[in-house]
């Protein structure tokens, strides 16, 4: 509460708030005022400014929260979700990043649209711009909400109106150049908190091996068995990938910052950075969870990091530090997500509808829309009281139900040339379909509404098994439609020029161009890292 508060720490959240408005302010001044300066950044983005901006953009309070709730409830386990988003952040630097940067696309449903048709394209676009309403800025503002009113006893609906007023100013003045120089800054902010935090947090328990013996043996083993209702090894390895492929390759919020780089090489490094910063949060952000259950048995859930920070293990000054580190996390996201629905909106639904407006009436549509969007996300605010706990979780399993089509039409339709229009739409709308009746078949049961015993049986699946069900569902659609509507006019189907093959052949080899030779060290490090985790605690 305040009393834990002290003036300093009040000052430095002060001043933190002031800095990242200064920022945004300066930087929208410097930048033109084109489609590409407002949406893109002008396409002029280097690789360190890349990495540092997805991870922001990635990072947000429902990982501070909800990651920590996790690690609190079932141990180092959760971090499976960050570390398979390495190997796909990976993937995604030295396949896809080239693919649309060639393409020469805006958005990921002008991919789709290059690739498939206009259908496919729109549908993408208004699926994209609900899913941030749902997943991003609600959980966003209550995991935020829940740790101010822990601390301040500031109301969720106070606390979620002030943020998204303050982020949504800078947003829409600046656009993707005021999103992307603040999320540099707060990404070094998060990530000096959340090392604080566990450093002190670590301190107080005695060290590692202090924490190890405060808890059970099973919190520090990450592989559970395949009949663990949330974490089973089979769903981690083959059913968590696909929601992170999704999420990394496919989705127009991370995409943003990829279509921004001046390079592919910047792109390519840029992601490997990503993947690089994404193995930390196991380390500052799982384990604080462990260290608050450890500290205070009684934590329950996504109480664990507000018990933590309430607490008393963080000097005076210290603590203003940690939370300007999670105000960073949120207004990060939340500045990234107002972008990329204003940039949504004006490239997939204003411009094709109105193909002769200049720059400055496609820079106006974007600061109205990114306004529409900032008053929707205060309307909304009544809406983040419905998630439940262990948001972590309902995150990632809202995402299972719905990325597999996405992921699905995506990786065959350009690994294969012949996979027709019709077939992708088709599998989209239905994929789509099935993964909602999942959801909404989870939140009746949640809300009591009903209790039929398919039903139930139906909502028991795990979400990772269930990924992977729809994930093979949706590929077996594809090709029983594309075979069945087969048309022989190829070329209408495929106006992309540059596909998964050629981004293969066009990697240079390692000891011919030096360029990418950072790229390939980077890669390797990576995986040594990941591969030494695993055997640390499997």
């Amino acid at each position: 509460m305040l009393d834990n508060f002290s003036i300093l720490d009040v000052l430095i959240l002060i001043f933190y708030v002031v800095t990242i408005l200064v920022i945004a302010f300066y930087s929208s001044r410097k930048k033109e005022k084109d489609f590409s300066g407002y949406f893109l950044s002008g396409k002029n983005v280097g690789w360190i400014a890349i990495g540092m901006s997805i991870f922001a953009t990635n990072i947000s309070s429902e990982h501070f929260i909800g990651l920590a709730g996790s690690g609190a409830t079932r141990g180092l386990a959760v971090a499976q979700f960050e570390l398979m988003a390495i190997f796909i952040l990976i993937l995604l630097g030295w396949f896809i990043a080239p693919i649309y940067l060639k393409s020469g696309v805006t958005t990921v449903p002008e991919l789709f649209e290059k690739r498939f048709d206009s259908r496919s394209r729109k549908f993408l676009a208004g699926l994209s711009i609900g899913i941030y309403f749902l997943t991003k800025i609600t959980v966003t503002l209550l995991a935020g909400g829940i740790l101010f009113y822990k601390m301040f006893g500031l109301s969720i609906y106070t606390f979620a109106i002030l943020i998204i007023l303050v982020t949504g100013v800078y947003t829409i003045i600046g656009g993707a150049t005021a999103v992307l120089k603040t999320q540099v800054v707060q990404a070094f902010i998060l990530i000096f908190g959340a090392v604080l935090l566990t450093a002190f947090g670590l301190y107080e328990v005695g060290g590692y091996s202090g924490l190890k013996a405060k808890l059970p043996a099973d919190y520090f083993s990450m592989f559970k068995p395949i009949t663990d209702p949330d974490f089973p090894w089979t769903g981690i390895i083959f059913g968590a990938p696909i929601i992170a492929f999704w999420y990394w390759c496919t989705d127009q919020y991370i995409i943003q910052r990829i279509l921004g780089a001046k390079s592919i090489e910047d792109a390519r490094r840029g992601s490997l950075l990503a993947a690089l910063l994404k193995i930390l949060p196991l380390f500052i952000l799982v384990v604080p969870g462990l260290i608050a259950f450890a500290l205070f048995p009684e934590v329950v859930g996504d109480e664990a990091y507000p018990a933590l920070l309430s607490s008393n293990i963080l000097p005076i000054g210290i603590k203003g530090l940690v939370v300007a580190g999670l105000l960073s996390a949120i207004m990060s996201s939340l500045s990234g997500v107002f972008n990329t629905i204003a940039t949504l909106f004006v490239n997939d639904f204003y411009l094709p509808r109105n193909p002769e407006a200049n720059e400055r009436k496609l820079v106006l549509a974007g600061r109205l829309a990114t306004t529409f969007v900032v008053v929707a996300a205060i309307l909304c605010v009544p809406l983040v009281k419905a998630i439940n706990s262990q948001m972590y979780l309902f995150l990632q399993s809202t995402q299972a139900f719905i990325s597999p089509p996405i992921a699905a039409v995506f990786i065959f339709g350009l690994l294969f040339k012949k996979i027709s229009s019709r077939a992708a739409f088709i599998t989209l709308i239905a994929g789509e379909v099935i993964g909602l009746s999942r959801f909404a078949t989870d939140l009746l049961i949640n809300l009591g509404y009903v209790n039929h015993p398919l039903l139930l049986a139906y909502s028991s699946i795990n979400f990772l098994h269930f990924a992977i069900f729809l994930f093979l569902t949706c590929a077996t659609l594809l090709f029983l439609i594309n075979f069945i509507t087969h048309s022989k006019n190829i070329k209408e189907m495929n106006h992309l020029d540059y596909s998964v093959r050629e981004s293969i052949l066009e990697i240079p080899p390692f000891n011919k161009i030096s360029s990418s030779r950072t790229s390939f060290i980077m890669s390797g490090f990576i995986l040594l890292i990941i591969i030494g985790v695993w055997s640390l605690w499997s």
